[in-house]
């Protein structure tokens, strides 16, 4: 090969090392959501982690990984007590510090998966270092309170358990969940309700506010807290679960996501908890129909990842 084949050829590879260099930086990771310890998320009552291929969090766990997080998807009880749902957790969170090496995980949990992951963070400080609740019902439900008027012991709520035992125990077949326990609504009720978390906000009071709508301690024994959700039952009219967060929503005096009351969803820090999202967007569900003139829910994800990542968890 001559001089000026040569030179051709080096200005030819440089060309092509400097394009798949940049393209490396545009469409690689950027490194926005890699926090220092691993995402661990944490579903709510009848939840999951995939069904027939379709994920709870629906877009998340992967669009948290494409920018360097290290994201575990759990499955607990779909029904059943804080208590009972936190020791399962438990048992995937001490598995999942040591299989990664780094000894503790940041804690994400939606609705029921919230008081589940302030369980965990209670009980075994040493293995978080946060815990984001988003549309946690830390002060029970009022959608839950009132289901809670069915006379206890009597065929009205032996019938509505049943029929939502079934549901659980469908879901928890169709996920291949490796949850064993029995389907307990009447334990999710009694814990979703306001006496219910109550009592469990007695037992670990740790980020609760201590005021009606405050805001909790932002570190408790090593833990960070933080919480957002959103306040806007109906947001899409494609989307089929607004029928039933707008239904819910009328148990509720106040604002509230249809599920859960904007006060109640309070844990340590309050990033936001107006977000024009149902409880259910609020998981990029149902599909990712959410609302048009507010921030994609992935979109608050990733930001939430890069705070923890700011705050070096």
């Amino acid at each position: 090969m001559n001089n000026k084949n040569t030179l051709l050829a080096l200005c030819i590879g440089s060309s092509l090392l400097l394009s798949g260099t940049a393209e490396a930086g545009l469409f690689g990771s950027t490194g926005y959501t890699k926090t220092k310890y691993p995402i661990v998320l944490a579903h709510g009552m009848l939840g999951f982690d995939s069904i027939l291929g379709i994920d709870y969090w629906y877009g998340i766990p992967s669009a948290l990984r494409s920018d360097g997080a290290s994201v575990y998807v759990t499955e607990v009880s779909q029904l059943n007590t804080s208590e009972l749902r936190g020791e399962e957790l438990l048992e995937q969170v001490e598995d999942i510090a040591a299989i990664s090496g780094k000894g503790k995980v940041n804690l994400v949990g939606h609705s029921h998966g919230g008081p589940t992951a302030r369980y965990v963070a209670a009980v075994r400080p040493d293995l978080v270092a946060s815990v984001t609740s988003v549309g946690g019902p830390h002060k029970g439900s009022d959608t839950a309170d009132f289901l809670r008027q069915i006379p206890p012991g009597s065929a009205g709520e032996a019938l509505v358990s049943g029929i939502v035992n079934g549901l659980g125990a469908l879901i928890n077949f169709l996920s291949s969940s490796s949850s064993t326990s029995a389907q307990n609504s009447l334990g999710s009720l009694q814990s979703l309700s306001s006496a219910g978390a109550a009592v469990f906000n007695a037992k670990y009071p740790q980020g609760i506010p201590t005021t009606a709508c405050g805001e909790g301690a932002y570190k408790v024994n090593g833990v960070s807290y933080y919480s957002w959700s959103g306040t806007s039952p109906l947001t899409n009219a494609l989307d089929v679960s607004d029928l039933l967060t707008g239904a819910a929503s009328l148990t509720f005096s106040g604002p509230t996501d249809g599920l859960v009351g904007k006060c109640s969803s309070h844990l340590g820090k309050v990033i936001r908890d107006d977000y024009r999202m149902n409880h259910l967007d609020e998981v990029n569900q149902v599909f990712g129909l959410t609302s048009l003139f507010e921030t994609d829910p992935v979109t608050v994800y990733r930001q939430q990842a890069n705070r923890l990542k700011t705050a070096g968890l």
